[in-house]
Protein backbone atom coordinates (compact mmCIF):
# COMPACT_ATOMS: atom_id res chain seq x y z
CA UNK A 1 0.00 0.00 0.00
CA UNK A 2 3.07 2.56 0.84
CA UNK A 3 4.48 1.61 -2.40
CA UNK A 4 1.44 2.29 -4.22
CA UNK A 5 0.85 5.12 -2.48
CA UNK A 6 4.96 6.49 -3.21
CA UNK A 7 4.83 5.10 -6.68
CA UNK A 8 1.35 7.72 -7.62
CA UNK A 9 3.08 10.13 -5.88
CA UNK A 10 6.00 10.04 -8.28
CA UNK A 11 3.40 9.33 -11.17
CA UNK A 12 1.42 13.22 -10.43
CA UNK A 13 4.89 14.27 -10.00
CA UNK A 14 6.07 13.23 -13.55
CA UNK A 15 2.83 14.31 -14.26
CA UNK A 16 3.30 18.23 -13.42
CA UNK A 17 7.03 17.67 -15.17
CA UNK A 18 5.29 17.09 -18.54
CA UNK A 19 2.18 18.98 -18.27
CA UNK A 20 2.61 20.87 -21.63
CA UNK A 21 -1.11 20.28 -22.51
CA UNK A 22 -2.53 20.99 -18.75
CA UNK A 23 -0.48 24.30 -19.33
CA UNK A 24 -2.25 25.07 -22.69
CA UNK A 25 -5.79 23.93 -20.89
CA UNK A 26 -5.09 26.48 -19.22
CA UNK A 27 -4.54 24.91 -15.87
CA UNK A 28 -1.24 25.13 -14.28
CA UNK A 29 0.66 21.60 -14.08
CA UNK A 30 2.20 21.76 -10.74
CA UNK A 31 -0.74 23.20 -8.89
CA UNK A 32 -3.46 20.61 -10.98
CA UNK A 33 -0.73 17.68 -9.35
CA UNK A 34 -1.05 19.23 -5.73
CA UNK A 35 -4.50 19.27 -5.47
CA UNK A 36 -4.79 15.82 -7.14
CA UNK A 37 -2.60 14.57 -4.73
CA UNK A 38 -4.21 16.60 -1.88
CA UNK A 39 -7.82 15.27 -2.79
CA UNK A 40 -6.44 11.51 -3.41
CA UNK A 41 -8.04 11.89 -7.20
CA UNK A 42 -8.07 8.52 -8.85
CA UNK A 43 -5.56 7.94 -11.36
CA UNK A 44 -5.98 6.03 -14.81
CA UNK A 45 -4.37 5.27 -17.59
CA UNK A 46 -5.87 3.65 -20.53
CA UNK A 47 -2.98 2.51 -23.08
CA UNK A 48 -2.77 1.88 -26.36
CA UNK A 49 -6.26 3.04 -27.51
CA UNK A 50 -7.15 4.22 -31.07
CA UNK A 51 -7.94 7.83 -30.11
CA UNK A 52 -11.16 9.78 -31.86
CA UNK A 53 -10.66 13.11 -30.25
CA UNK A 54 -14.12 14.64 -31.31
CA UNK A 55 -11.89 17.14 -33.00
CA UNK A 56 -12.03 16.59 -36.27
CA UNK A 57 -8.51 15.32 -36.42
CA UNK A 58 -7.77 11.61 -38.06
CA UNK A 59 -7.81 8.50 -35.51
CA UNK A 60 -4.64 8.15 -33.44
CA UNK A 61 -3.28 4.65 -33.25
CA UNK A 62 -1.45 3.58 -30.21
CA UNK A 63 -1.86 6.21 -27.64
CA UNK A 64 -1.99 6.89 -23.99
CA UNK A 65 -4.52 8.75 -21.92
CA UNK A 66 -4.30 9.64 -18.31
CA UNK A 67 -7.12 10.53 -16.23
CA UNK A 68 -6.44 12.08 -13.06
CA UNK A 69 -9.95 12.65 -11.32
CA UNK A 70 -12.40 14.04 -13.15
CA UNK A 71 -10.18 15.25 -15.85
CA UNK A 72 -8.38 14.43 -18.74
CA UNK A 73 -4.49 15.06 -17.68
CA UNK A 74 -2.09 14.17 -20.46
CA UNK A 75 -2.31 12.45 -23.73
CA UNK A 76 1.15 10.60 -25.46
CA UNK A 77 2.76 8.06 -26.65
CA UNK A 78 2.71 4.70 -24.16
CA UNK A 79 6.06 4.68 -24.17
CA UNK A 80 6.49 8.31 -22.57
CA UNK A 81 4.93 6.37 -19.29
CA UNK A 82 6.28 6.68 -16.24
CA UNK A 83 5.81 3.29 -14.19
CA UNK A 84 2.37 3.39 -13.36
CA UNK A 85 2.13 1.51 -9.85
CA UNK A 86 -0.70 3.29 -8.30
CA UNK A 87 -2.95 4.27 -11.18
CA UNK A 88 -5.68 2.33 -12.57
CA UNK A 89 -4.46 0.49 -15.85
CA UNK A 90 -6.84 -0.27 -18.39
CA UNK A 91 -5.99 -2.11 -21.34
CA UNK A 92 -6.83 -0.79 -24.47
CA UNK A 93 -5.57 -2.52 -26.89
CA UNK A 94 -8.04 -2.83 -29.80
CA UNK A 95 -10.27 -0.15 -28.51
CA UNK A 96 -11.55 2.66 -29.90
CA UNK A 97 -11.80 6.11 -27.66
CA UNK A 98 -14.43 8.37 -28.47
CA UNK A 99 -15.54 11.71 -26.01
CA UNK A 100 -18.78 11.03 -23.65
CA UNK A 101 -22.15 11.18 -25.46
CA UNK A 102 -24.60 14.33 -25.51
CA UNK A 103 -28.19 13.38 -25.94
CA UNK A 104 -29.19 16.84 -26.78
CA UNK A 105 -33.42 15.91 -26.16
CA UNK A 106 -34.05 13.79 -23.08
CA UNK A 107 -37.13 13.95 -21.15
CA UNK A 108 -36.71 12.16 -17.77
CA UNK A 109 -38.59 9.25 -15.48
CA UNK A 110 -37.96 7.15 -12.62
CA UNK A 111 -34.46 7.53 -11.03
CA UNK A 112 -33.63 3.29 -11.33
CA UNK A 113 -34.29 3.07 -14.66
CA UNK A 114 -33.55 6.78 -16.91
CA UNK A 115 -30.30 8.13 -15.73
CA UNK A 116 -28.45 4.61 -15.69
CA UNK A 117 -29.14 3.72 -18.90
CA UNK A 118 -28.05 6.71 -20.31
CA UNK A 119 -24.58 6.66 -18.77
CA UNK A 120 -24.29 2.44 -19.71
CA UNK A 121 -25.16 3.27 -23.35
CA UNK A 122 -22.04 6.13 -22.75
CA UNK A 123 -24.33 9.13 -22.85
CA UNK A 124 -22.47 10.91 -19.97
CA UNK A 125 -24.46 14.35 -20.76
CA UNK A 126 -28.20 15.02 -21.57
CA UNK A 127 -30.48 18.27 -22.75
CA UNK A 128 -33.63 17.61 -20.48
CA UNK A 129 -35.94 19.31 -22.57
CA UNK A 130 -38.52 19.79 -19.93
CA UNK A 131 -38.12 21.21 -16.67
CA UNK A 132 -39.80 20.90 -13.13
CA UNK A 133 -39.44 19.95 -9.68
CA UNK A 134 -38.78 16.60 -10.25
CA UNK A 135 -35.74 16.36 -12.83
CA UNK A 136 -34.53 19.59 -11.20
CA UNK A 137 -33.89 17.25 -8.41
CA UNK A 138 -33.09 14.37 -10.25
CA UNK A 139 -30.06 16.37 -11.86
CA UNK A 140 -29.34 17.38 -8.15
CA UNK A 141 -28.42 14.16 -6.88
CA UNK A 142 -26.46 13.38 -9.73
CA UNK A 143 -24.36 16.08 -9.14
CA UNK A 144 -23.38 15.37 -5.63
CA UNK A 145 -22.79 11.62 -6.50
CA UNK A 146 -25.72 9.97 -4.86
CA UNK A 147 -27.16 8.44 -8.19
CA UNK A 148 -25.44 7.45 -11.47
CA UNK A 149 -26.22 9.63 -13.96
CA UNK A 150 -25.46 11.99 -17.07
CA UNK A 151 -24.67 16.05 -16.63
CA UNK A 152 -28.10 17.50 -17.01
CA UNK A 153 -28.52 20.74 -19.33
CA UNK A 154 -32.06 21.65 -17.84
CA UNK A 155 -34.34 23.71 -19.33
CA UNK A 156 -37.02 25.96 -18.23
CA UNK A 157 -40.63 24.90 -18.10
CA UNK A 158 -42.12 24.59 -21.40
CA UNK A 159 -43.51 27.43 -22.25
CA UNK A 160 -46.63 27.56 -24.35
CA UNK A 161 -49.83 29.42 -25.06
CA UNK A 162 -53.24 29.60 -23.38
CA UNK A 163 -53.99 26.24 -25.81
CA UNK A 164 -51.70 23.42 -26.00
CA UNK A 165 -51.39 19.55 -26.54
CA UNK A 166 -49.43 18.62 -23.20
CA UNK A 167 -50.87 18.93 -19.42
CA UNK A 168 -49.10 20.41 -16.85
CA UNK A 169 -46.04 21.58 -15.90
CA UNK A 170 -46.82 23.27 -18.84
CA UNK A 171 -46.44 27.19 -18.00
CA UNK A 172 -49.43 29.10 -20.49
CA UNK A 173 -48.48 32.40 -21.23
CA UNK A 174 -51.49 34.84 -22.49
CA UNK A 175 -50.12 38.12 -22.41
CA UNK A 176 -46.50 39.61 -22.69
CA UNK A 177 -46.35 40.30 -18.92
CA UNK A 178 -47.09 36.72 -18.18
CA UNK A 179 -44.83 35.65 -21.06
CA UNK A 180 -41.67 37.68 -19.73
CA UNK A 181 -42.40 36.41 -15.91
CA UNK A 182 -42.09 33.35 -17.08
CA UNK A 183 -38.69 34.19 -18.34
CA UNK A 184 -37.80 35.29 -15.07
CA UNK A 185 -39.30 32.88 -13.39
CA UNK A 186 -36.81 30.67 -15.26
CA UNK A 187 -33.91 32.27 -14.78
CA UNK A 188 -34.80 32.28 -11.14
CA UNK A 189 -35.27 28.40 -10.77
CA UNK A 190 -31.61 27.67 -11.84
CA UNK A 191 -33.35 26.75 -15.91
CA UNK A 192 -29.74 27.11 -18.55
CA UNK A 193 -32.56 27.68 -21.26
CA UNK A 194 -36.58 28.23 -21.94
CA UNK A 195 -38.10 25.90 -23.44
CA UNK A 196 -40.72 27.66 -26.24
CA UNK A 197 -43.91 25.57 -27.56
CA UNK A 198 -45.81 25.34 -30.34
CA UNK A 199 -48.77 27.05 -29.37
CA UNK A 200 -47.42 30.63 -28.71
CA UNK A 201 -49.00 33.89 -29.84
CA UNK A 202 -46.70 36.06 -32.24
CA UNK A 203 -46.75 39.18 -29.02
CA UNK A 204 -45.92 35.98 -26.25
CA UNK A 205 -43.00 34.65 -28.36
CA UNK A 206 -41.79 38.11 -29.01
CA UNK A 207 -42.29 38.80 -25.43
CA UNK A 208 -40.40 35.65 -24.38
CA UNK A 209 -37.24 36.50 -26.79
CA UNK A 210 -36.47 39.97 -26.06
CA UNK A 211 -36.73 38.70 -22.04
CA UNK A 212 -34.32 35.97 -22.58
CA UNK A 213 -32.50 38.10 -24.65
CA UNK A 214 -32.01 41.11 -21.77
CA UNK A 215 -31.36 38.03 -19.12
CA UNK A 216 -28.78 36.65 -21.35
CA UNK A 217 -30.69 33.05 -20.95
CA UNK A 218 -31.02 31.08 -24.45
CA UNK A 219 -34.37 29.96 -25.94
CA UNK A 220 -35.05 26.94 -28.08
CA UNK A 221 -37.62 24.33 -29.03
CA UNK A 222 -40.67 24.01 -31.19
CA UNK A 223 -41.62 26.23 -34.33
CA UNK A 224 -44.20 28.35 -33.15
CA UNK A 225 -46.92 28.11 -35.38
CA UNK A 226 -47.91 31.81 -35.46
CA UNK A 227 -44.79 32.60 -36.00
CA UNK A 228 -42.19 31.79 -39.38
CA UNK A 229 -39.08 29.82 -38.99
CA UNK A 230 -37.14 32.65 -40.53
CA UNK A 231 -38.69 34.99 -37.92
CA UNK A 232 -38.42 33.02 -35.34
CA UNK A 233 -34.56 32.10 -36.12
CA UNK A 234 -34.29 36.15 -36.45
CA UNK A 235 -35.55 36.56 -33.22
CA UNK A 236 -32.89 34.68 -31.56
CA UNK A 237 -34.67 30.94 -31.02
CA UNK A 238 -31.43 28.80 -30.68
CA UNK A 239 -32.80 25.81 -31.65
CA UNK A 240 -35.55 24.12 -33.80
CA UNK A 241 -36.76 20.33 -32.53
CA UNK A 242 -37.99 17.81 -34.77
CA UNK A 243 -37.84 19.28 -38.09
CA UNK A 244 -41.66 20.46 -37.66
CA UNK A 245 -42.40 23.17 -39.97
CA UNK A 246 -38.75 22.12 -42.68
CA UNK A 247 -41.15 20.90 -45.23
CA UNK A 248 -43.43 23.75 -45.44
CA UNK A 249 -40.97 26.45 -45.57
CA UNK A 250 -38.51 24.67 -48.18
CA UNK A 251 -41.63 24.27 -49.82
CA UNK A 252 -42.18 26.51 -53.35
CA UNK A 253 -46.05 26.60 -51.81
CA UNK A 254 -45.15 28.05 -48.65
CA UNK A 255 -46.76 30.66 -48.74
CA UNK A 256 -49.66 28.99 -49.72
CA UNK A 257 -49.37 27.06 -46.50
CA UNK A 258 -48.49 30.11 -44.02
CA UNK A 259 -51.60 31.40 -44.78
CA UNK A 260 -53.52 28.87 -44.57
CA UNK A 261 -52.11 28.29 -41.00
CA UNK A 262 -52.78 31.57 -40.36
CA UNK A 263 -56.30 31.37 -40.68
CA UNK A 264 -56.76 28.31 -38.81
CA UNK A 265 -57.58 29.40 -35.05
CA UNK A 266 -56.70 27.27 -32.10
CA UNK A 267 -59.38 25.29 -30.84
CA UNK A 268 -59.05 25.09 -27.00
CA UNK A 269 -61.47 21.82 -27.44
CA UNK A 270 -59.56 20.41 -29.91
CA UNK A 271 -55.78 21.33 -30.21
CA UNK A 272 -54.72 18.74 -31.73
CA UNK A 273 -56.77 19.50 -35.19
CA UNK A 274 -54.00 22.14 -35.46
CA UNK A 275 -51.34 19.88 -34.90
CA UNK A 276 -52.78 17.31 -37.38
CA UNK A 277 -53.47 20.00 -39.91
CA UNK A 278 -49.41 21.33 -39.39
CA UNK A 279 -48.29 17.64 -39.99
CA UNK A 280 -50.41 17.27 -43.30
CA UNK A 281 -48.99 20.36 -44.78
CA UNK A 282 -45.35 19.19 -43.72
CA UNK A 283 -45.61 16.21 -45.46
CA UNK A 284 -47.00 17.73 -48.29
CA UNK A 285 -44.38 20.36 -48.22
CA UNK A 286 -41.87 17.69 -49.07
CA UNK A 287 -43.66 16.93 -52.64
CA UNK A 288 -43.22 20.37 -53.57
CA UNK A 289 -39.80 21.03 -52.25
CA UNK A 290 -37.97 24.18 -53.71
CA UNK A 291 -34.01 23.65 -53.29
CA UNK A 292 -33.96 27.99 -53.80
CA UNK A 293 -35.92 28.33 -50.58
CA UNK A 294 -34.24 25.62 -48.60
CA UNK A 295 -31.34 27.32 -49.27
CA UNK A 296 -32.24 30.58 -48.51
CA UNK A 297 -33.34 29.17 -44.87
CA UNK A 298 -30.10 27.50 -44.02
CA UNK A 299 -28.02 30.14 -45.13
CA UNK A 300 -30.21 32.29 -42.39
CA UNK A 301 -30.28 29.44 -39.87
CA UNK A 302 -26.21 29.91 -40.51
CA UNK A 303 -26.10 33.88 -40.40
CA UNK A 304 -28.14 33.39 -37.42
CA UNK A 305 -26.94 30.78 -35.54
CA UNK A 306 -29.56 28.81 -35.42
CA UNK A 307 -29.23 25.20 -34.94
CA UNK A 308 -31.38 22.07 -35.62
CA UNK A 309 -32.37 18.92 -33.72
CA UNK A 310 -34.07 16.38 -36.25
CA UNK A 311 -34.61 13.89 -33.22
CA UNK A 312 -34.82 11.38 -36.19
CA UNK A 313 -35.40 8.28 -33.47
CA UNK A 314 -39.04 9.48 -32.50
CA UNK A 315 -39.71 10.85 -36.10
CA UNK A 316 -38.78 7.42 -37.43
CA UNK A 317 -40.79 5.57 -34.65
CA UNK A 318 -43.95 7.59 -35.24
CA UNK A 319 -43.72 7.05 -39.07
CA UNK A 320 -43.64 3.55 -38.79
CA UNK A 321 -46.94 1.28 -38.07
CA UNK A 322 -47.84 0.85 -34.21
CA UNK A 323 -46.86 -3.03 -33.90
CA UNK A 324 -43.35 -1.94 -35.04
CA UNK A 325 -41.65 -2.14 -31.49
CA UNK A 326 -44.40 -4.44 -29.90
CA UNK A 327 -41.07 -7.01 -29.15
CA UNK A 328 -38.49 -4.92 -28.97
CA UNK A 329 -35.73 -6.54 -26.75
CA UNK A 330 -34.88 -3.18 -24.95
CA UNK A 331 -38.35 -3.69 -23.60
CA UNK A 332 -37.00 -5.49 -20.70
CA UNK A 333 -35.61 -1.74 -19.61
CA UNK A 334 -38.79 -0.32 -19.48
CA UNK A 335 -41.45 -0.11 -16.78
CA UNK A 336 -44.75 -1.76 -17.36
CA UNK A 337 -46.51 1.43 -16.71
CA UNK A 338 -44.23 3.13 -19.24
CA UNK A 339 -45.02 0.29 -21.94
CA UNK A 340 -48.61 0.01 -21.49
CA UNK A 341 -48.67 3.92 -22.17
CA UNK A 342 -46.33 3.76 -25.12
CA UNK A 343 -48.17 1.30 -26.33
CA UNK A 344 -51.41 3.09 -26.56
CA UNK A 345 -49.96 6.39 -27.20
CA UNK A 346 -48.40 4.79 -30.51
CA UNK A 347 -51.68 4.83 -31.76
CA UNK A 348 -52.25 8.16 -32.00
CA UNK A 349 -49.05 9.17 -34.54
CA UNK A 350 -48.36 5.83 -36.59
CA UNK A 351 -50.05 4.88 -39.99
CA UNK A 352 -52.33 1.91 -40.12
CA UNK A 353 -53.34 1.91 -43.97
CA UNK A 354 -50.86 1.15 -46.43
CA UNK A 355 -51.79 4.92 -48.39
CA UNK A 356 -50.65 6.27 -44.82
CA UNK A 357 -47.66 4.27 -43.92
CA UNK A 358 -46.24 4.71 -47.59
CA UNK A 359 -46.82 8.21 -46.87
CA UNK A 360 -44.56 8.67 -43.83
CA UNK A 361 -42.09 6.15 -45.26
CA UNK A 362 -41.47 8.66 -48.14
CA UNK A 363 -42.47 11.66 -45.35
CA UNK A 364 -39.14 10.17 -43.41
CA UNK A 365 -36.89 9.59 -45.87
CA UNK A 366 -37.38 13.56 -46.72
CA UNK A 367 -36.65 14.52 -43.62
CA UNK A 368 -33.48 12.71 -44.12
CA UNK A 369 -32.81 14.73 -47.47
CA UNK A 370 -33.69 18.11 -45.53
CA UNK A 371 -30.91 17.11 -42.37
CA UNK A 372 -28.33 16.12 -45.05
CA UNK A 373 -29.15 19.31 -47.28
CA UNK A 374 -28.89 21.50 -43.87
CA UNK A 375 -25.22 19.28 -43.07
CA UNK A 376 -24.23 20.37 -46.73
CA UNK A 377 -25.18 24.38 -46.18
CA UNK A 378 -23.14 24.47 -43.10
CA UNK A 379 -26.17 24.34 -40.59
CA UNK A 380 -25.56 23.60 -37.02
CA UNK A 381 -26.90 20.04 -36.27
CA UNK A 382 -27.10 18.54 -32.42
CA UNK A 383 -28.41 14.82 -32.21
CA UNK A 384 -30.77 14.01 -29.69
CA UNK A 385 -33.55 11.48 -29.18
CA UNK A 386 -36.90 12.88 -27.28
CA UNK A 387 -36.57 9.67 -25.45
CA UNK A 388 -39.60 8.99 -23.13
CA UNK A 389 -42.01 9.47 -26.42
CA UNK A 390 -43.10 5.57 -27.37
CA UNK A 391 -40.10 3.13 -28.13
CA UNK A 392 -37.33 6.17 -27.54
CA UNK A 393 -34.97 4.44 -25.09
CA UNK A 394 -32.80 6.39 -23.06
CA UNK A 395 -29.30 5.76 -24.16
CA UNK A 396 -29.75 3.10 -26.96
CA UNK A 397 -31.77 5.30 -29.24
CA UNK A 398 -28.88 7.94 -29.39
CA UNK A 399 -27.15 5.20 -31.09
CA UNK A 400 -29.99 4.72 -33.19
CA UNK A 401 -29.69 8.73 -33.84
CA UNK A 402 -25.89 8.34 -34.86
CA UNK A 403 -26.97 5.81 -37.28
CA UNK A 404 -29.56 8.03 -39.29
CA UNK A 405 -27.29 11.12 -39.22
CA UNK A 406 -25.10 8.84 -41.54
CA UNK A 407 -27.91 7.91 -43.25
CA UNK A 408 -29.00 11.48 -43.99
CA UNK A 409 -25.78 11.64 -44.89
CA UNK A 410 -23.42 13.08 -42.72
CA UNK A 411 -19.63 10.89 -42.57
CA UNK A 412 -19.72 9.20 -38.88
CA UNK A 413 -16.76 11.32 -37.69
CA UNK A 414 -19.55 14.61 -37.99
CA UNK A 415 -21.87 12.72 -36.97
CA UNK A 416 -20.19 11.62 -33.83
CA UNK A 417 -19.47 15.39 -33.49
CA UNK A 418 -22.83 16.34 -33.58
CA UNK A 419 -23.49 14.36 -30.14
CA UNK A 420 -19.86 15.45 -28.95
CA UNK A 421 -18.01 18.34 -30.36
CA UNK A 422 -20.97 20.65 -31.72
CA UNK A 423 -23.14 19.08 -28.81
CA UNK A 424 -21.00 21.40 -26.48
CA UNK A 425 -20.49 24.14 -28.87
CA UNK A 426 -24.27 24.55 -28.68
CA UNK A 427 -24.44 24.63 -25.09
CA UNK A 428 -21.37 26.67 -24.21
CA UNK A 429 -19.68 24.33 -22.65
CA UNK A 430 -16.97 23.22 -25.67
CA UNK A 431 -13.92 24.79 -22.94
CA UNK A 432 -14.99 21.17 -20.68
CA UNK A 433 -16.91 19.27 -22.69
CA UNK A 434 -16.82 17.02 -25.75
CA UNK A 435 -13.82 16.37 -27.15
CA UNK A 436 -11.30 14.01 -25.83
CA UNK A 437 -8.42 16.82 -25.31
CA UNK A 438 -6.27 17.60 -22.20
CA UNK A 439 -7.78 19.63 -19.32
CA UNK A 440 -11.46 18.32 -20.44
CA UNK A 441 -13.75 16.32 -18.18
CA UNK A 442 -12.74 12.83 -17.82
CA UNK A 443 -15.53 11.62 -20.10
CA UNK A 444 -15.17 8.98 -22.57
CA UNK A 445 -16.08 5.33 -24.04
CA UNK A 446 -14.12 2.67 -25.17
CA UNK A 447 -15.59 0.99 -28.24
CA UNK A 448 -14.51 -2.81 -29.66
CA UNK A 449 -14.66 -1.57 -33.39
CA UNK A 450 -14.29 1.19 -35.43
CA UNK A 451 -17.50 3.85 -35.37
CA UNK A 452 -15.77 5.90 -38.22
CA UNK A 453 -15.70 2.51 -40.69
CA UNK A 454 -19.03 1.61 -39.28
CA UNK A 455 -21.13 4.09 -37.09
CA UNK A 456 -23.18 1.50 -35.41
CA UNK A 457 -19.90 0.27 -33.41
CA UNK A 458 -21.53 2.71 -30.79
CA UNK A 459 -23.37 0.07 -29.83
CA UNK A 460 -20.07 -2.11 -28.94
CA UNK A 461 -19.12 -0.46 -25.38
CA UNK A 462 -16.67 -2.06 -23.52
CA UNK A 463 -16.06 0.58 -20.88
CA UNK A 464 -17.96 4.14 -20.01
CA UNK A 465 -15.43 6.49 -18.10
CA UNK A 466 -17.96 9.22 -16.55
CA UNK A 467 -16.69 12.28 -14.38
CA UNK A 468 -13.24 9.97 -14.11
CA UNK A 469 -15.59 7.01 -13.01
CA UNK A 470 -14.68 3.49 -14.69
CA UNK A 471 -17.86 1.73 -15.67
CA UNK A 472 -15.75 -1.41 -16.97
CA UNK A 473 -17.84 -4.34 -18.70
CA UNK A 474 -18.80 -6.20 -15.28
CA UNK A 475 -19.80 -3.00 -13.67
CA UNK A 476 -22.16 -1.96 -16.88
CA UNK A 477 -23.47 -5.69 -16.90
CA UNK A 478 -24.44 -5.46 -13.38
CA UNK A 479 -26.22 -1.98 -13.79
CA UNK A 480 -28.41 -2.99 -16.88
CA UNK A 481 -29.54 -6.27 -14.60
CA UNK A 482 -30.24 -3.53 -11.70
CA UNK A 483 -32.30 -1.89 -14.36
CA UNK A 484 -34.59 -4.74 -15.63
CA UNK A 485 -34.80 -5.52 -12.44
CA UNK A 486 -36.15 -2.16 -11.14
CA UNK A 487 -38.16 -1.77 -14.34
CA UNK A 488 -40.00 -5.45 -14.19
CA UNK A 489 -40.22 -5.02 -10.21
CA UNK A 490 -42.77 -2.06 -11.33
CA UNK A 491 -41.06 0.95 -10.80
CA UNK A 492 -43.15 3.98 -11.57
CA UNK A 493 -42.26 5.74 -14.92
CA UNK A 494 -42.62 8.92 -13.65
CA UNK A 495 -42.76 10.67 -10.31
CA UNK A 496 -46.08 12.48 -8.78
CA UNK A 497 -46.89 15.41 -10.65
CA UNK A 498 -44.52 15.18 -13.66
CA UNK A 499 -45.50 13.92 -17.07
CA UNK A 500 -45.28 10.63 -18.39
CA UNK A 501 -44.49 11.60 -21.83
CA UNK A 502 -41.91 13.38 -23.90
CA UNK A 503 -42.78 16.71 -25.98
CA UNK A 504 -43.15 15.16 -29.52
CA UNK A 505 -46.73 15.84 -29.07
Amino acid sequence: MVACEVGRRDFLRWLAMSGTGLAAAGVAPALFAQEAAAEGSDVVVLTPVTLIDGTGAPARAEVAIVLVGDRVAWIGAPGDLPPTEGAVVLDGRGKYVVPGLCDMHTHGADVAVFPPLHVVNGVTTTREMWGYPENRAIRDRIERGELPGPRIVLASGIVDGPVSLLDAPVVHVSTEDEARAAVRAAKAEGAEFVKVYSYLGRDTFGAIADECGRLGLPFGGHWPYRVSIPEASTAGQHSFEHMYGMGIHTSARRDQFLARLAGEPFDPAAPRAFYNLVARLDREGTLSHSPARARALYELFVHNGSWLSPTLSVNRVISLPAETYAHDPRLRYVPPSLRDYWKDRIKVFAPSTPQEIAEQEAYFHALLGLVGDAYRAGVGLIGGTDCLNPYVFPGFSLHDELGFLVEAGLPPMRALQAVTRDAARYLGKEDTLGTVTVGKAADLVLLDADPLADIGAVRRIDTVITRGKVLGPAKRKKMLADVEAAAQNGAPAARAGAPMRGCCC
